[in-house]
């Protein structure tokens, strides 16, 4: 019998998930409450109702179609009882343009490895395949393995994007499965790690060894967040970490904050923390991937918004700098 998971998403023709196009898919489960997270929905392992307001034409037929009376539309938008819905998905079933929609559908590990199938010939002519990520895929790891194994079987090449922590079993049960792992390493400070992400660091740093070991190919990725992972001394550490224990990195990956995430954050009645933040900058995109350099890393890259330095700013920059030297 099939193993089942929840996904909630399967995104197409994604390049920034592993070399070639690929076919990403967002597990739901997660362990880690990171600040900067930007997918939400994916953080709770169980299935949950949204409202999209944009797409709402007022018809009322999913308030109707509820069995718990879980949906009330206000002038101020849907208010959805979460201690009376059951997602059910009648209200799904009901709205005749999307606007209310289940977060998390329940597949069956080998129902989901034909559906990613069909995009075979794009992994093909590309190089590319398909990137188990989240949420986090190591949170639902017998249905991950399954996935996993069932698409290496057809041939096709599989990407793990983690953020590492999960137990030494798990990491050691999906690694034969996958061809690529790409790893986070977020903030190098214990402290500071589980202040931002709500984790501990010791067991990230741990399966980061054993990935090591395992001899596959890994790309770092580090999320450059404004005030959290965004100081040299950081990014430094980071790539001290790499030089002097993962031979086997490929790439690592500065990936620029943004903050398209923000309303997404309101659909679950959330506030996005870093609502108000600035976009880095690409000079300190540069600096940051200049000092992973210097650190010996030889294949940095950095991607992602960047805000636009009047020259005024870049001189007050300059300036500032001056003073530190």
């Amino acid at each position: 019998m099939s193993t089942t998971g929840f996904v909630t998403n399967i995104q197409r023709c994604s390049t920034e998930d592993g070399p070639g196009i690929r076919t990403t898919v967002f597990f739901k489960g997660c362990p880690l409450k990171c600040l900067w997270c930007h997918n939400i929905e994916a953080i709770a392992p169980d299935p949950t109702v949204v409202w999209y307001s944009v797409k709402c034409i007022g018809d009322q037929a999913c308030v109707r179609a509820c069995p718990e009376s879980a949906l009330e539309l206000t002038p101020d938008g849907m208010r959805i009882d979460r201690n009376l819905c059951k997602v059910c998905g009648e209200c799904e079933e009901a709205c005749p343009t999307g606007a209310i929609k289940v977060m998390g559908n329940l597949w069956t590990a080998g129902d989901l490895v034909q559906e990613l199938l069909r995009d075979k010939v794009f992994f093909n002519t590309s190089n590319g395949g398909v990137t188990l990520s989240g949420g986090e895929a190591t949170y639902q790891p017998a249905f991950a393995i399954e996935v996993a194994s069932g698409l290496q079987k057809d041939g096709v090449h599989v990407a793990l994007d983690t953020c590492g922590y999960c137990s030494e079993k798990v990491i050691r049960g999906i690694l034969p499965h996958v061809d690529l792992i790409l790893y986070d390493l977020k903030v190098m400070d214990p402290a500071k790690h589980k202040e931002y992400t709500g984790v501990s660091l010791d067991r990230v740093l741990a399966n980061a060894h054993i990935v090591a070991k395992s001899g596959k190919p890994v790309w770092i990725r580090t999320p450059v967040i404004p005030e959290h992972t965004d100081d040299e001394q950081n990014i430094r550490s980071i790539a001290r970490f790499i030089v002097e224990n993962m031979p086997n990195v490929e790439r690592y990956d500065l990936l620029a904050f943004n903050k398209m995430c923000t309303e997404k954050y309101a659909l679950f009645d959330m506030v996005y923390p870093l609502k108000d933040a600035d976009l880095m900058t690409q000079e300190t995109m540069e600096r940051l991937a200049g000092i992973a350099r210097e650190e010996g890393v030889s294949n940095v890259a950095w991607s992602g918004m960047t805000k636009h330095l009047t020259r005024e700013m870049k001189a007050s920059e300059q300036e500032v700098r001056s003073c530190g030297d």
